[in-house]
């Protein structure tokens, strides 16, 4: 049985959700590790195994209630004691103005970023430590405090992960189990890429003329969160990159 603390972490093929798997395994960390694709999840777990951390890796889309009841099922039993969950698997697609907007996009965002994260927290809760150790952090954004033109839907669904994130720390504050979000501005990862499926010109464009966030400011802010005293939960962070001063402006240098 692993003697370690384990971390549950959606989405932790690439970017944010593969950072805080390789810092939460610097902290000693045990990890289970969900995504979609198995390639690069193994091979994500493979890299952290070489340098001594326990791996345990579970393929599903978290769109999927079924295949996430099946997964998180399937534990062996020395994976079932979690002190930590990051539900971080989420994403944008389109930036459209309403009357534009693919439908097809509105339905994968909310299927992803609000249901997705409900899936996950109803199937692994039970599991969560209940000694006053045990930890929620939702992956949220700075489009869940502020909204910007032509991305109505994706900002819609993070605002429901900041209103979701209030509600589970009032209904599990009682047992007690520490619930948070960690909210960023402009992060260079596979983000921009996926919104614009697929085109790294546009993608490469968003993050030009300014000094980004990378996953790893992202990774390192959970691992302060969840490192708090017990008496101490941080309900709330976000960061921005100096140069985004909130959600629609970017200060960029050649601007």
């Amino acid at each position: 049985m692993t003697q370690a603390p384990i971390a549950m972490i959606t989405g932790a093929s690439s970017g944010i959700g593969e950072a805080t798997a390789r810092a939460l395994a610097d902290a000693g960390y045990a990890l289970i590790l969900t995504a979609r694709r198995s390639d690069k999840l193994e091979a994500l777990a493979e890299k952290l195994r070489a340098i001594g951390a326990s791996v345990h890796t579970l393929v599903f889309d978290v769109r999927d209630e079924a295949a996430v009841e099946a997964a998180v099922t399937s534990l062996p039993e020395s994976w079932r004691s979690i002190r930590v969950l990051v539900n971080n698997a989420g994403l944008a697609l389109g930036l459209s103005p309403i009357d534009k907007g693919n439908p097809d996009h509105w339905e994968t965002m909310l299927d992803t970023n609000v249901k997705g994260l409900l899936h996950v927290t109803r199937f692994v809760l039970p599991l969560i430590n209940k000694d006053g150790s045990g930890h929620i952090v939702n992956i949220g954004s700075i489009a869940g405090k502020q909204v910007y033109a032509n991305g109505a839907v994706y900002c819609a669904s993070k605002y429901a992960v900041d209103a979701l994130t209030q509600g589970i720390r009032i209904d599990l504050a009682h047992i007690p189990i520490r619930v948070g979000s960690v909210c960023p501005g402009a992060v260079e990862t596979e983000f921009s890429l996926v919104r614009f499926e697929g085109n790294a010109e546009k993608a490469a464009s968003v993050y030009q003329g300014f000094e980004n966030l990378v996953a790893a400011d992202i990774a390192d802010a959970i691992c302060w969160m969840i490192s708090r005293p017990k008496h101490v939960n941080i309900n709330d962070i976000v960061i921005m990159p100096t140069a985004q001063p909130n959600a629609s402006t970017i200060l960029r240098k050649n601007a």
